[in-house]
């Protein structure tokens, strides 16, 4: 199957197939197997997201020492490239603005 154009949101970490369903923050162009790929990305950074909420409350644990925290960076970090691999131009220029790989 081709690929079609998506609206991606990273901070709803939603996927639309409409322009007007949600609000997005970017477009790419993805098949199926693309589509999977965002999706496990977004579940993982769900995943840590909710252990960093429940480290949170020990105030004890510092960020930088935080494997909860690195977890959910590192998977950000990967939706990023993924957007920016299969994204327009826009969605590439805009993505390469962010230095997204510094973070």
């Amino acid at each position: 199957m081709g690929k079609s154009t998506y609206y991606v949101s990273v901070q709803a970490r939603t996927i639309n197939t409409q322009r007007g369903d949600a609000a997005y923050e970017f477009e790419i162009e993805a098949g199926d197997e693309e589509l999977v790929q965002l999706r496990e990305l977004f579940d993982s950074m769900d995943e840590f997201d909710q252990a960093g909420y429940w480290r949170a409350h020990l105030p004890y644990l510092e960020y930088h020492n935080d494997a909860e925290n690195d977890g959910y960076d590192y998977y950000l970090k990967e939706v990023y490239n993924r957007l920016s691999e299969w994204g327009t131009e826009e969605t590439k220029r805009h993505i390469a603005t962010m230095d997204v790989n510094s973070m």
